[in-house]
Order: structure tokens, then sequence, then C-alpha cells
């Protein structure tokens, strides 16, 4: 099994930045493509971000490209999401995902999810 742990939300004004962790353990062998997604109430999950296994690719959603910067240390086992200019739009649970697909952009690719952590935008 594989266990996803996120870290580092919590509530910031707009502007400001804010850098997501993600530590993966157990049979992370198994893991290729890591992502973020996330959730704001009444709304479904959608994909943020995504990474390959060797990090060299790297994908974004629309509304994030620019501002947000996905990246992987494997030999930390450590998924990062770097969050730059935030806006109360981006206000959200946060879930790190990893997936046996080179890529994963959309939530039936995802294997495993983390807990999620809270991010609030607002002045």
């Amino acid at each position: 099994q594989v266990q996803l742990v996120e870290s580092g939300g919590g509530l910031v004004q707009p502007g400001v930045s804010l850098r997501l962790s993600c530590v993966v353990s157990g049979r992370t062998s198994s893991m290729y493509a890591m992502a973020w997604f996330r959730q704001a109430p009444g709304k479904e999950r959608e994909f943020v971000a995504t990474v390959t296994r060797s990090g060299n690719s790297k994908s974004y959603a629309d509304s994030v490209k620019g501002r947000f910067t996905i990246s992987r240390d494997n030999a930390k086992n450590t998924v990062y999401l770097q969050m730059n200019s935030l806006k109360p739009e981006d206000t959200a649970v946060y879930y790190c995902a990893g997936s046996s697909e080179v890529v994963v952009t959309i939530t039936q690719r995802v294997d495993y999810w983390g807990q999620g952590t809270q991010v609030t935008v607002s002045s």
C-alpha cells in the first residue's frame, strides 16, 4: 500500500505565497505520476497540476498556470506545490494524488489520495 500525507496549508491573504508538501510512503515504486487536485465547497474535485516520475514533464490547469509550480524530489519521496500570487478563488482543500499512469489529470486515473490540506485565501 501507499500513504500520502499533505502539509503546508493555512489561512493567507491574497497575493502571498504558500508551499504544500506531500510525503509518500509505502510501496513508492508503484507511483509514477503525482498530482495535486483541489475541491472547493459545493464543487467537484478538480485537477491542479501533475508531474511525471522523472520530474521532466509537468502540466497545469489553466486557472493556475504561471502562478503554481509542481515539483518532486524522488530521493525524499516528496511532491511539492509552490503557489504564488494566491487568489480567493484558490480557496479549497488540496489533495495530493498518486497514480501508476505516466500522467494523471483526472480523478478516475488516481490510485491513491492523501487526506487533504485546507488552503484559505482571504483578506
